[in-house]
């Protein structure tokens, strides 16, 4: 069925812009026709809200039904600077350690202070294309849920555990138990091409991603069994924290792929 939102739906979806609000009610908002398709499929979606121009435009997204919101109202909700005018609300779904690191698990990727929220869901979706098995955040990085975090997702989101809240040495030291080799991404180190010619990323690897503007401090840099470079061979100093990871998950999917 399909309706005018009402007054007290449209407060909640507005609230859960806030992230105390969204931990206490174990939901967050999708915004965008990916983020509520991939949501509807993983089965994490309370309510729909839409435009009836949305609802026409995307009519597979409002077969169950949806709140009919105005353009304003959508406008009001949207993130974005051209909303496309659907949203969803959706049940929270954090996943354990043990959902990441277990016996079949081959990459996993750490992320430890992350504070942009754009960033931190490019390298989830980045995790996602290269097949890694799950996400690990530490508990002083940007909220998962954050709006700005779903919609960089892009809906990868949905499609692999992510882990929120822990402390990084003690995943690291999960991981390295169960005969994970893990690596910390930084400007310092060996070249990655050396560890791709020795086979070094072909078994189970773990890598560590740092901060955007300071990288991995020396404490966190001492957890992992090696340092890794990207190298660079043109003027630019450095590499953004999505683009790193970018490289470095893709680097260890290939020779996974290759050697299995």
């Amino acid at each position: 069925m399909s309706g005018d939102i009402t007054t007290t739906t449209l407060r909640f979806a507005r609230r859960l812009g806030n992230r105390k609000f969204r931990a206490a009610a174990g939901e967050f908002l999708v915004e965008g026709r990916q983020g509520v398709r991939e949501a509807l499929r993983f089965g994490a979606v309370r309510r729909v809200l839409a435009t009836e121009e949305a609802a026409r435009q995307f009519p597979e997204l409002v077969e169950a039904g949806y709140d009919r919101l105005t353009t304003a109202q959508a406008r009001e909700l949207a993130e974005t600077t051209t909303p496309q005018g659907i949203f969803a609300c959706c049940l929270a779904h954090p996943a354990s350690l043990d959902e990441v690191i277990h016996d079949q698990a081959r990459l996993v990727v750490f992320l430890a202070q992350i504070r942009d929220p754009g960033n931190l869901g490019t390298v989830i979706r980045c995790a996602d294309a290269f097949g890694a098995d799950g996400v690990v955040i530490t508990a002083d990085s940007v909220d998962l849920y954050n709006p700005k975090t779903v919609r960089a997702s892009v809906g990868s989101i949905f499609h692999l555990p992510i882990v929120t809240g822990v402390e990084l040495g003690s995943a690291v030291a999960v991981a390295q138990a169960q005969g994970f080799r893990v690596f910390a991404a930084d400007g310092s180190g060996r070249d990655l091409e050396a560890l791709v010619a020795a086979g070094e990323l072909d078994d189970r690897v773990g890598w560590i991603m740092g901060n955007e503007a300071w990288g991995l401090p020396g404490n966190q840099l001492d957890l992992a069994d090696e340092v890794v470079r990207i190298p660079m061979w043109g003027q630019a100093e450095s590499l953004n924290l999505s683009t790193a990871a970018a490289v470095c998950l893709y680097a260890t999917a290939s020779r996974q792929r290759a050697t299995r």
